[in-house]
């Protein structure tokens, strides 16, 4: 039965609002390194991500068709499901954007699609074995993946280069860090992006107003790579001060050896169609670069919550969703139920941005004052 065109709109707009959350909670992900080492001012590295997320979105497809049939049965999902879905993922990206932690766009969205499935729908519309090796595996072995990765290109990129002076080593690597932040910007959007069209995608079919065959519609494309360009524009500065300082103090090889690691990474992951989390791989690539530096130091702390915030994910979006999907089911009409809840989230997640102006981070303060150039210690 084909769903009334102003519910469907109402649910679309909401997609394309979780994606500019994405953008703006995982600009970390590609440019913290590079503002952390001053490879670009703040302001021109997340404008680069941002261009370089939107060119990315067009790149390939694939995620976007795991998102939308690889994760729930397409049969057994309604619109205000899915809205209900979006909420709880929309939530859990505001909620750890405001206390700073590099926590996964993707898995909120995995988990809150899958919260609302299983209140709306039961757990039989869930598909566990695409959620297990589509997300739950990747999600486990990519931080390690990336991080021993960035471990061997930072012993090396320091072993190659130790014969040179230490502050034209780190202008050279500053250098690099541009080429490899933007890759990982490209790879980003290339992934994150294509999450969101999948959603848009399963509302439409789940509306009527698409065949489950008819792939992504171009201006599905667009509205996604526009969304998640201007989130990554507004800049997750709360987010970029935690993975760019709080972690490990990053020196311009690190940066250059977890960007590149990360971006191999993302690639590969979106070639296969999995829905990797970006922040977790370029989590363990700044982590596996700390480790790498002779005299560097991981604050495993900072690390633990991290950790923790990755576990809670998927059930915490998921049980967002799934406390949205009652609500909106409880209301009984549902564009009335689908605005009540809407509402109701955004006073929450308004509530959230009144209080971080408290505690303002931003482009003049997302790093600490600059530190006095020295040459960063080459590995044994």
């Amino acid at each position: 039965m084909d769903t009334s065109l102003f519910l469907i709109t109402i649910v679309v707009a909401t997609a394309v609002l979780f994606d500019y959350t994405n953008g703006f909670h995982d600009t970390a992900n590609a440019m913290a390194t590079t503002i952390a080492t001053r490879a670009l001012p703040p302001r021109v590295a997340v404008g680069l991500a941002s261009v370089l997320n939107f060119a990315g979105a067009f790149i390939s497809v694939t995620v976007a068709a795991t998102i939308a049939s690889g994760i729930v049965d397409q049969d057994s999902v309604t619109v205000p499901i899915i809205f209900a879905g979006l909420v709880g993922a929309i939530l859990w990206n505001v909620l750890t954007w405001y206390f700073g932690i590099p926590s996964s766009s993707s898995h909120a969205l995995v988990g809150g699609v899958v919260g609302a499935v299983i209140a709306g729908a039961g757990s039989t519309a869930v598909i566990w074995n695409g959620i297990a090796t589509k997300v739950v595996i990747p999600a486990v072995l990519a931080p390690f993946v990336c991080g021993g990765a960035a471990y061997l290109a930072t012993r090396l990129s320091y072993g190659l280069t130790e014969r040179t002076a230490g502050e034209a080593r780190a202008r050279g690597f500053r250098l690099g860090q541009i080429g490899s932040s933007s890759l990982v910007a490209l790879a980003h959007g290339t992934n994150d992006a294509q999450k969101t069209m999948g959603v848009v995608v399963l509302t439409l079919v789940a509306g009527g107003r698409l065949s489950e065959d008819a792939g992504v519609p171009t201006w599905v494309k667009f509205a996604c790579a526009a969304a998640i360009a201007a989130g990554t524009f507004s800049g997750g500065w709360r987010v970029i001060k935690t993975l760019g300082t709080r972690v490990t103090e990053i020196h311009s090889a690190q940066g250059f050896s977890a960007e590149t690691a990360s971006s191999a990474t993302i690639l590969a992951s979106s070639y296969f169609g999995f829905s990797l989390s970006t922040t977790q791989v370029v989590s363990g690539g700044v982590m596996g670069s700390g480790l790498g530096r002779r005299g560097g130091v991981v604050h495993w702390n900072v690390v633990g919550q991290m950790v923790i915030a990755w576990i809670l994910t998927l059930p915490a979006a998921g049980l967002m969703g799934a406390v949205a999907e009652e609500a909106t089911d409880a209301l009984g009409n549902d564009t009335l139920a689908v605005i009540v809840v809407g509402l109701v989230a955004l006073a929450f997640g308004g509530s959230l941005f009144v209080l971080a102006r408290r505690d303002h981070v931003g482009a003049d303060n997302v790093v600490a004052e600059p530190r006095p150039v020295r040459p960063a210690p080459a590995p044994a």
